[in-house]
């Protein structure tokens, strides 16, 4: 079975496997993506390209075994969380526009990032705050989780895939409404 994705064309008959009518007027055509991945494997399937490494990966979610670090554990409970959903470190982007090794957590309530140098919490954002996440249709490691109310995060990961499905899956479950995800290479 292959998958489909959106795409907006200009009117015209040609031979297509399915085609739409949108609300503007134009049509809007489904077509096969080459992706092997299904539906269920990640809420992106077929849309940007693909890394060969990220097609069959192991998920294991906490890469960081967070019980055995007491820091951790004692930031979580005093907020709250009862649940770590993904935990690793990732390239976060400061503001000057240098990278720094973090620490992501993606738990049943918020987003942390924490400084694994001073052990510090950095910033502590409440998963029905996050509008949408931003990522190019190039094949690289980079996403940005934009925030309205707040200043947006760049960061960079070899797990990409997974802290996008992680999110979306976490968002979903918390606050009953799906997570934008925008594709663009601007």
């Amino acid at each position: 079975m292959k998958n489909y994705r959106r795409v907006q064309v200009d009117g015209g008959g040609s031979t297509v496997d399915k085609n739409y009518d949108n609300e503007d007027g134009g049509r809007m055509r489904l077509k096969p993506s080459g992706n092997n991945a299904n539906e269920n494997q990640e809420p992106f399937s077929g849309i940007n390209v693909r890394r060969k490494a990220s097609f069959h990966r192991d998920i294991k979610r906490d890469y960081l075994d967070i019980p055995s670090h007491p820091y951790l554990m004692k930031v979580l409970q005093k907020r709250g969380d009862s649940h770590v959903f993904f935990a690793d470190k990732v390239m976060k982007f400061t503001g000057s526009g240098k990278m720094k090794r973090h620490i992501l957590l993606i738990t049943n309530i918020a987003i942390y990032i924490v400084d694994p140098e001073t052990d510090a919490l950095k910033r502590r954002i409440v998963l029905a705050a996050v509008e949408k996440i931003s990522l190019s249709e190039l094949s690289d490691n980079f996403f940005a989780i934009i925030i309205p109310t707040e200043y947006d995060i760049l960061m960079a990961s070899k797990r990409k895939t997974e802290i996008v499905t992680v999110l979306f899956e976490a968002i979903k479950n918390a606050s009953n409404y799906e997570l934008e995800l925008v594709f663009s290479n601007r």
